[in-house]
This record gives structure tokens, sequence and C-alpha cells, in this order.
């Protein structure tokens, strides 16, 4: 195994939140749904991704972790503590590079496989609500998704203890 790739797991550690700091040149902005989702997806999953730090703990990626790291109930939880790697590159500009690379590496949801996804936990049961909460959603944007008609989905709304069963589904295409 090459250790240039499997070193930065080696340095996996918990530190202090407030011993890490943002760089200046992050060209990622997340909207406060989307940090909202964040939060929501570490208190559902665990925290998964560690924040990548220059050696002096500057962040080349995970900058909106480390953002909501700081607010509670995650501060709290954590007590004040964020998972790191650190990364050492010989120049700045690989550290600006790591930065763009690991949010552009990140990609963008397709239309059809969401349009499945959303289907798929509808089929299952999943109210708009818990969908929304989960994936970040508002009730349009799970319509748009679910292909129900506009009447059916109102109703399923209005009737929000109603759950469509998977054969009630499939006869909605």
């Amino acid at each position: 195994m090459d250790s240039k790739l499997s070193s930065p797991l080696s340095t996996l550690q918990w530190v202090d939140r407030n011993t890490v700091k943002p760089n200046d040149y992050n060209p990622n902005k997340v909207s406060k749904q989307n940090l909202e989702l964040l939060k929501t997806s570490i208190l559902t999953n665990g925290w998964t991704l560690p924040i990548v730090v220059r050696p002096d703990r500057t962040i080349i990626d995970g900058f909106h972790r480390w953002t909501i790291a700081g607010e509670d109930p995650l501060y709290s939880m954590l007590d004040g503590k964020v998972p790191i790697v650190i990364v050492e590159h010989k120049e700045h500009s690989e550290d600006i590079y790591g930065t763009v690379t690991h949010n552009r590496a990140r990609g963008t949801h397709l239309l059809g496989p969401m349009k499945a996804i959303i289907k798929e936990l509808i089929g299952e049961g999943k109210t708009v609500e818990e969908i929304g909460k989960q994936l970040g959603m508002r009730p349009e944007e799970v319509f748009r998704l679910s292909d129900f008609s506009k009447e059916d989905f109102l109703t399923m709304m209005a009737n929000r203890q109603q759950v469509f069963s998977k054969a009630e589904f499939i006869t909605k295409y």
C-alpha cells in the first residue's frame, strides 16, 4: 500500500475545535438550509468524514463541518472536539488544489436517480415531512421528484397520517 495515499488516515485524531482555523480562500459556500442538512446528517449517521487540515490546523476541507461543530447540540455532544486528519503539502498551491478538488469531486445529484430514491422512500411509507427533513428538501421539491399528480400529492399532504402501501404506490404510475 502506498504510504502517501494512506498516511493522512494514520493522523486521525479528535482535537479541540477551537485549535482548528478556516483558510482564507475557500470558494465553496453552503446555504443555511444545507448547513442544517449537514447537521442532521451528522446527528443521524454520526461523524463520518474528518476535517482535513494542514499541520498548523488550517482547514483544507471540512469548513462547513467545522462550522456546525461549533453550534449546539453538536458542540456539547462532542465536548467541543472535531476529528481531523493532517495533510502536509510542500506548497501552498497544493492546499488550494486540495480544497477545490475535495469540493468539486463530491459531484451533483442527477434527476433520474433522485426521482427513483423519492419513489422508493414514498413506496416504503415514508412521509413527505420525513423525506424533506432527512434529505433537506421542501415539500415542493419532494413533489417534483415524486411524479405524483398535484391532486394526489395535495391529498397526501392533507392526510398526513395516510401512508401509501407499495400496492397503492405502484398504481400511481
